[in-house]
């Protein structure tokens, strides 16, 4: 099975965050967007530049999984959070913190790790 241009977008990000330079596409007007992206969905421009994505984030919202799917029972529990990194929200796991410690606004870097049940790799969010 080939893998599609998106997920091939996709793991080149994941990539990036790994070794450091994170980045988002921002069009000419400001708007700040996750690749894969080729058009600004909001404005509908197609002059996007990769930015650095900023080192650290604030938790926006969060949710603790205590009874998950198959899928991913060994995870369980996890956090589920959105984290604003400047003009883009990113949607990972929080690592290194027990569940319960997890807050709104909780200052976190961004990484990547693996999902203890599937083995995938996943945007994960760290303590600062």
């Amino acid at each position: 099975m080939s893998e599609s241009a998106q997920d091939g977008e996709y793991d080149e990000w994941l990539d990036s965050i790994e070794s450091g330079d994170g980045y988002y596409l921002e069009c000419s007007n400001g708007h700040g967007w996750l690749p894969p992206r080729r058009v600004c969905p909001r404005c509908h421009d197609q002059d996007l530049e990769e930015v650095d994505l900023p080192e650290s984030g604030e938790i926006a919202s969060h949710t603790t999984i205590s009874v998950p799917t198959p899928q991913f029972e060994d995870d369980a529990p996890y956090v589920t959070a959105i984290a604003d990194f400047g003009p883009v929200s990113v949607t990972g796991l929080v690592h290194d913190v027990d569940p319960d410690e997890v807050a709104i606004d909780d200052l976190v870097g961004i990484d990547v790790g693996e999902r203890v049940t599937t083995g995938d790799r996943a945007v994960v969010f760290r303590p600062r």
